[in-house]
């Protein structure tokens, strides 16, 4: 049973930052350009991990 809290609250919005980070807002800041794509990219690859993790989380333990 998959959370749709922890996928579409934390993961679908920390990826969206990121990419906007990346792509919009790297390009406009020359100083910190680098930066900027880092932490951009950082931040949706953490949104990738909770969107995973939120498909996979369950309250109740699996016991085979």
């Amino acid at each position: 049973m998959a959370s749709k809290a922890i996928t579409v609250a934390v993961g679908i919005p920390m990826i969206i930052v990121g990419v906007l980070m990346a792509w919009l807002w790297a390009p406009m800041g020359e100083d910190l350009q680098n930066q900027v794509e880092l932490v951009g990219s950082t931040i949706g690859i953490l949104g990738v991990i909770f969107f995973i993790a939120g498909l996979f989380y369950s309250k109740e333990p699996v016991m085979h």
